[in-house]
């Protein structure tokens, strides 16, 4: 994974001492790009639509076809923002991992395309503002994956394993939000 720069003070993780996370992609196939329909920024959506062209072509056929026939949005609505489609129940981005994470990485930024609450997992801010790193059991946390359960990785510290996460939360909570421009 390719590091984020950043000059931005690090920003407060609630449970960060106390939580437990370790990602274990390619071995649970994805589980958090399955029916997940991650909202996206209006900049966000703009940068996804200018590199459709070159992304579509590593997409899977049937969410090529998706995309291609309906858009990669839709009218659904979080947070105020229109969310991206899915298709046979996966994120129409995810094939065999995140389509956007590995074109950004190739040109040496895996986030450079990926909606920054994709980039994020498995860090959420609360509506409070405070920031923590989801966990079963936690603020009514519903999402029933094992990568979010503290049993399936009490060695997982991450203030390590979430380090690119971390810096980019850094970004996103900084004044100059350079990932917005893009």
């Amino acid at each position: 994974m390719t590091k984020t720069k950043t000059k931005a003070k690090l920003p407060l993780i609630s449970n960060l001492e106390t939580a437990s996370f370790r990602c274990v992609f390619p071995t649970c196939g994805g589980l958090c790009c399955r029916g997940s329909r991650p909202p996206v920024e209006p900049a966000e959506q703009a940068r996804i639509a200018r590199i459709l062209p070159k992304v579509l072509p590593h997409m899977r056929p049937e969410a090529q076809a998706a995309v291609t026939k309906r858009g990669f949005v839709t009218n659904r609505v979080k947070a105020g923002r229109k969310m991206i489609s899915i298709s046979n129940e996966y994120c129409v981005f995810y094939n065999e991992g995140c389509v956007l994470h590995r074109l950004g990485g190739a040109e040496g930024d895996t986030t450079k395309y990926k909606p920054w609450v994709c980039t994020t997992f498995p860090l959420d801010q609360g509506r409070d503002g405070e920031w923590e790193v989801r966990q079963w059991g936690r603020k009514g946390e519903v999402w029933d994956l094992f990568c979010l359960n503290p049993k399936e990785a009490p060695d997982g510290r991450p203030a390590e394993t979430l380090a690119l996460e971390i810096g980019f939360i850094a970004d996103l909570d900084g004044s100059k939000q350079r990932w917005r421009f893009r």
